[in-house]
Order: C-alpha cells, then structure tokens, then sequence
C-alpha cells in the first residue's frame, strides 16, 4: 500500500487519472453526444453547467458538468438540490438519477482540477464555513467519487421536500459527508482508490436495475 504523500502513489495516481479519463472520454463520445443532444432539445440554456469549486490548496476552478437545471437556477434558488427541486428539467433529473450529469468532469480531471477519486469539491460559501479540521480536505486534489459520494448517492431524496435545501444540507448531510471526506484523507491509497471506483460502478449499475 502506498503511503498517503509517497511520491510513487501520487505518479501513479496522476497517471491513472489522466489515462482513465482519456480512454472514459473517447469511450463515451457518442453516449456524450447524445446527452448533448438531448440537454440541449430539452430546455433552453447551454449544454454545459459551470460552476465555481474550491479545489486543492483552497484554489477556486470551474466544474462541468451536463445541464440538468434550468438555465437561470442559480438566480432561483438554494445551491444544494432536491429531489423534487422545481428547477430540475425533465432530462435533467434522470441525468442525476444515473450521474451521468458527472461525466464532463472527466475533462476537469485531464485538467488536473480534479481526480477520479478524491473528496467531492464543494461552493466557496459551504467552504468558507469549515473548521479548521475540515479544511484538511483541501490538502488534496478533490475528486469525482469518494466514501462519502457512495453513502449519498441519494442526497436528492434526503432534501426532498426541503423548504431551506442549503441549511438542511448542513444540518443532516455535512457532518457524515465531511467525516467520510477525512476518512479518505487519512486512507489514500491505489486500493483504496480502486476499491471506491469499483463500488462507484457497482452502485450505477444497480441504480439502473432498479429502474421502473
């Protein structure tokens, strides 16, 4: 097992990042085109969400992801989604529902703003609330799945019917989300990495089974 700061784990993690992103986004490109497609036919806007994240050393960046709000939602309401969030388009919701609305980080993780696995990047106001010991999780490159995305996988459904989705964000899901984000800061490895990767596509997988 690699140690957290190794130099040949983090050369090893970098390189998996970067080829498994090329090859995912090569892979991908008609199922990207599609989505494209469809986000674009649904509702007016941009086929790209950009949002601001505060990344690795507290350093802001712009994360992709496909559209699955209206194209003024953030004028509209809460950062944090619902389940039931009236902003959600149609295409928009079966998008989250699979993560597929996830995929364009891809290219933030070939930008090097991000990791395949790596604690989940956050808005600059929910940063600026940390703790001290909370900031820890800025040590590291975030990422797009970590502990904490697979035990929320269905944030959504916990904030359904939220009248405050921001506050009651941080009032139930924070806390256990921020512990499980240390708790890989504290644990990185190759296995570790590849074992959440591997749950990450066992999880998506059964989501899609589960599907009426």
């Amino acid at each position: 097992m690699f140690p957290m700061n190794g130099p040949w784990y983090a050369v090893t993690k970098r390189l998996m990042d970067i080829v498994a992103a090329a090859a995912g986004l090569a892979v991908l490109a008609p199922i990207i085109l599609l989505i494209a497609v469809a986000v674009k036919l649904d509702s007016r806007g941009p086929v790209f969400h950009r949002g601001v994240r505060v990344g690795r050393g507290g350093k802001p960046f712009t994360m992709l992801k496909f559209r699955s709000m209206v194209a003024d939602a953030e004028r509209r309401g809460a950062s944090s989604t619902s389940g039931d969030d009236p902003r959600l388009t149609c295409v928009g919701g079966w998008l989250r529902r699979y993560k597929l609305d996830e995929v364009p980080q891809l290219i933030n993780v070939l930008r090097g703003e991000m990791s395949l696995v790596g604690p989940r990047p956050q808005v600059p106001w929910a940063v600026e609330r940390y703790s001290p010991v909370e900031r820890r999780v800025l040590s590291v490159r975030p990422g797009m799945t970590d502990y904490a995305s697979l035990a929320f996988i269905n944030e959504g459904e916990i904030l359904r019917g939220s009248h405050d989705p921001d506050r009651d964000y941080f009032e139930k899901i924070h806390p256990d989300k921020m512990r499980l984000s240390l708790k890989y800061v504290d644990e990185m490895s190759l296995r570790t990495d590849l074992s959440i990767l591997a749950a990450t596509l066992a999880s998506v997988v059964r989501r899609g089974e589960a599907a009426p």
